[in-house]
């Protein structure tokens, strides 16, 4: 009896420590399952050296299927494409999701300018490293336009362009660009307001760690908001000059990039393929993937 108590004491124990750990850092919490889901779903964490940079990234699919690699966006990461890459799996091609320098589990070096255009080019070393000649390559919000950037200085290695909820035309965004680095509760729920069109209501302790996170990012944040604020390297000229099919998806509810701007891209990329989701914001490539996924595929598979 007695060590069946020991036993109770210690797993007590075990749960309050981790009850409290929970409570301080949730979202550390939540980020250690998401990878140890991902290891037991066989989705590959792998990382490399591009320019003196270690870069994580997730590889999912056959070793032998057509490669597509995917650019997340501002404040986002490799597994923010976690709805849409099983689609193109099934599909039978073998997908990669880079996290960029700053974010997710990449290097975040300080004498790094987090731009546009040095975040291309690390994208470019990155195809390099892992020996990829052409891929179908996907950006979403900034990853949209660095994917952009790409496409048009090196045409041969991009087979098929997807642009989501892209950024990159020489347009000043009209909300506060501040709010990517949000200092309080309040500025939180503005930014989900301004992401989703139905923001889920975070429980107090969650949203308090999510902005220790943001504070201690921000720096990374604001470097790359100064960047594309200060419009060099606009992709409004270069995108009529693309001759690769591109995809375009956009929520129709996007308050961050709206979408004229998607009927814009479309107008300057004539054999661009518009197609638009009603009730979707910003994140739409992470909340309304069931609609999205198999026009996707679909438009892979041409």
């Amino acid at each position: 009896m007695k060590w069946v108590w020991r036993l109770f004491w210690v797993a007590l124990a075990i749960a309050l420590v981790a009850g409290i750990a929970f409570y301080l850092r949730p979202v550390t919490v939540f980020d250690q399952l998401t990878y140890l889901r991902e290891a037991f779903s066989g989705i590959e964490s792998r990382t490399v050296q591009v320019d003196g940079i270690r870069v994580h990234y997730l590889a999912s699919g056959p070793e032998n299927g057509p490669p597509v690699v995917l650019v997340h966006g501002l404040g986002s990461r490799a597994e923010d494409w976690s709805n849409l890459v099983p689609y193109l799996t099934r599909a039978g091609f073998r997908v990669y999701t880079p996290d960029l320098p700053g974010y997710g589990r990449s290097e975040k070096p300080s004498n790094f300018s987090y731009s546009v255009r040095d975040e291309a080019t690390l994208i470019v070393g990155f195809l390099d490293a892992l020996g990829l000649k052409q891929v179908d390559l996907g950006g979403w919000s900034m990853g949209a336009w660095i994917v952009q950037l790409i496409a048009a200085e090196h045409p041969e290695r991009v087979k098929r362009l997807m642009l989501f909820d892209a950024v990159g035309l020489d347009i000043r965004p009209t909300w506060n660009t501040n709010l990517f680095t949000p200092g309080s509760l309040a500025e939180l729920d503005q930014l989900d307001a301004l992401l989703m069109p139905r923001p889920p209501q975070i429980p107090a302790y969650i949203a308090r760690d999510i902005l220790r996170i943001s504070h201690s990012d921000a720096w990374v944040i604001r470097r790359a908001v100064d960047s594309m604020l200060s419009a060099q390297d606009v992709t409004d000229k270069i995108l009529p000059e693309l001759k690769m099919p591109v995809l375009i998806q956009w929520g129709e509810a996007d308050q961050i990039v709206p979408v004229d701007q998607a009927q814009t891209m479309h107008r300057l990329i004539p054999q661009s393929q518009l197609e638009l989701f009603p009730g979707c914001g910003h994140l739409a490539p992470l909340e309304c993937t069931t609609q999205m996924g198999p026009k996707v595929a679909a438009f892979l598979e041409q």
